[in-house]
């Protein structure tokens, strides 16, 4: 799978970070709601530095095995990792879990075994905390920034699948990227009533 520019938060390290591990790319994708896109994605990296391996793959199968209450203080140590840290720490623990059951630990074997875009659409969809949207995102972009092309994924991601847009994180591959990415969910935001 060829890797592009990928660029979810300002930390050259946990781009790199997102890059190399599939778990903690997952689950930045499962902490971008309710707070800023690039916290999101920022805190896998910081997740490993508290599992005692900086840097080091996420295993799913660790994290699914750790106490409930172990995995809620991961995410609640200051900085939290989330807004809702009990709650994502949850959300985290049960698609580790999946993951682990139903990919033997191999998060990239999600996108990689799919054998078309809408069969990976509905395993985005069966993961806890991921719905229609959020779904529909991370397929555009393993698609557009990783090269997880099945047949049919820009059918699948529709809308976020669209090239030289920037509605998503699917399109984030720059510091400016980011910006517009920004004044696209803004300007959607400022439309919708109050």
């Amino acid at each position: 799978m060829k890797t592009v520019e990928l660029y979810l938060t300002p930390s050259e390290e946990a781009n790199d970070y997102l890059k190399r591990d599939p778990f903690a790319l997952l689950l930045g994708m499962l902490l971008d709601q309710q707070i800023p896109m690039e916290r999101a994605f920022a805190a896998p990296f910081l997740l490993s530095q508290r599992l005692a391996a900086p840097g080091q793959p996420i295993d799913p199968c660790t994290l699914s095995s750790l106490p409930e209450e172990e995995v809620i203080e991961l995410f609640s140590a200051r900085p939290a990792l989330h807004r809702f840290p009990r709650a994502m720490a949850a959300k985290a623990a049960a698609v580790a879990a999946m993951i682990c059951g139903e990919y033997a630990g191999d998060t990239a074997a999600l996108w990689l075994t799919a054998p078309t875009g809408d069969a990976l659409l509905a395993r985005l969809k069966a993961l806890p905390g991921f719905g229609e949207e959020k779904a529909r995102i991370f397929l555009a972009l393993l698609g557009k920034r990783l090269g997880a092309t099945p047949p049919g994924w820009r059918e699948a991601a529709t809308p976020f699948a669209e090239p030289g847009t920037f509605q998503s994180v699917a399109d984030s591959d720059s510091p400016g990227s980011l910006e517009k990415i920004r004044l696209y969910k803004a300007a959607i935001k400022a439309q919708k009533p109050k």
